[in-house]
């Protein structure tokens, strides 16, 4: 029995909530059980010094967890000086999922910076943040095309992530902190709404895990991104 008491292949519970704040193009409150995540989309006419002249837009991301987001108090990166290599790595993540679903070039020389806030933490936060930071990002975009700054269509299929794990031998999906500090196998898949992978992230925490136990984990992870890509189409409808 998992701690939360779910099957194996049962997801938190987990809803999108759009447009909750009043001053950005897109916004989403994700919620995968405990694990609060606030994502905003801001459209900005800049783009990086690289990418100026190409006739090409951008997607970036910013990651960050609030001082109390956990058991403790964590101090704030910008109070240190400095981002930590796991909020760098996360952000780099969302940025490059979302990029594998936009035609840069429909959206034109612009900048799109997707924020993720992580107000409670209880496992999951960067995959809650590229599922919720879809919505913000079609949310923006949709900004964009009522005012006909762009024409063509930009984003070209949904994305979304979950975590999944073994667990005292069994493949779980959807890991919260409980299961996560004590997991075998720690994994994080990054799926279209197509099912193409995007990226996948598996470490063997304790034991090393064989290739039908990573198709185990495959497998429920492409069941959970099919369930929350259905949750994305509902909450855009």
């Amino acid at each position: 029995m998992r701690p939360s008491r779910r099957q194996p292949d049962e997801l938190r519970a987990v809803s999108l909530e759009r447009g909750v704040v009043k001053y950005a193009e897109g916004s989403c409150f994700v919620k995968f059980g405990d694990t609060h995540v606030l994502v905003t989309a801001t459209l900005e006419d800049r783009l990086p010094p690289w990418l100026k002249g190409q006739a090409r837009g951008w997607i970036t991301a910013e990651y960050g967890m609030l001082p109390r987001a956990t058991l403790e108090r964590t101090r704030r990166e910008a109070s240190a000086g400095r981002q930590n290599g796991r909020t760098v790595e996360i952000q780099r993540l969302i940025g490059r999922s979302l990029r594998s679903v936009v035609d840069l070039k429909a959206l034109g020389e612009r900048q799109i910076t997707i924020d993720c806030d992580v107000i409670q933490a209880d496992g999951g936060t960067r995959t809650a943040s590229i599922t919720g930071a879809w919505i913000a990002l079609h949310d923006c975009l949709a900004w964009m095309k009522a005012r006909q700054m762009i024409e063509a269509e930009v984003l070209r299929d949904h994305i979304a992530a979950i975590s999944c794990g073994v667990c005292a031998g069994v493949a779980v999906l959807d890991l919260d902190y409980a299961e996560d500090s004590q997991a075998d196998t720690d994994a994080n898949f990054v799926l279209t709404g197509s099912g193409h992978i995007v990226e996948v992230q598996a470490t063997a925490e304790k034991t090393p895990f064989s290739e039908e136990q990573f198709s185990a984990l495959l497998a429920l992870a492409r069941k959970g991104v099919a369930k929350l890509v259905d949750l994305q189409k509902m909450a855009v409808m």
